[in-house]
């Protein structure tokens, strides 16, 4: 027997026509890319960057996870003596993270976009076939009425934007914290030309 909350969503998801199944789709892509970057944009440690670059300094063979001790490891690895243009080194192999970052982002911010246009394409639709149906008077012979079928009509709409606003939110979070990993990356880059500036090396 199906349970009472498979049959609700199921009805749910009919009423909204051809273009609920779309959206859920939309929303499981949606959560998919949240949960990546989310997963991606793991700072790995609660210590300061130069913090983090003195103990990667000691040689420490400690495997490392996060983007912060991943980064300052990679930096460190371009500190080589004899070998001259270290910005441009730094700045070209730490390229890879502003890549990961960024990972999905474009994708999920589509999506956010998209998905209240797609239910309000749902709702026009529902609401062309109310008043077509007024034609032969067939919505009062229905439970509800006119108001039943303009009903019907919205429920695209609601699930357009319950999936745009959560996605439009926890994006808006992300994206502050690769703002912030950015800027630490970047402290990273500079410490590291400095210590090269002065003849520091592993």
């Amino acid at each position: 027997m199906t349970p009472d909350y498979v049959e609700q969503l199921t009805d749910y998801l009919a009423s909204g026509g051809f273009v609920m199944i779309p959206l859920v789709v939309l929303a499981m892509v949606l959560w998919f890319g949240l949960g990546f970057r989310l997963y991606t944009l793991r700072r790995g440690t609660t210590k300061t960057v130069r913090r983090v670059i003195e103990r990667q300094r000691s040689k420490s063979k400690k495997e490392v996870r996060g983007i912060i001790p991943r980064a300052v490891r990679l930096a460190l690895s371009e500190l080589k003596p004899g070998v001259p243009d270290i910005k441009n080194r730094l700045r070209g192999a730490m390229a890879v993270f502003d890549v990961e970052m960024e990972r999905y982002s474009i994708l999920t911010k589509a999506i956010v976009a998209i998905a209240p246009l797609l239910g309000l394409l749902g709702t026009v639709s529902g609401m062309i076939e109310t008043f077509d149906s007024l034609g032969d008077m067939s919505l009062f012979a229905q439970s509800g009425g006119i108001a039943g079928g303009i009903s019907l009509a919205l429920f695209t709409t609601q699930m357009g934007l319950a999936v745009a606003i959560p996605g439009l939110l926890i994006g808006r979070i992300l994206d502050q914290r690769q703002h912030g990993l950015q800027m630490e990356i970047q402290k990273i880059k500079d410490i590291v030309a400095s210590m090269d500036a002065h003849g520091e090396t592993l």
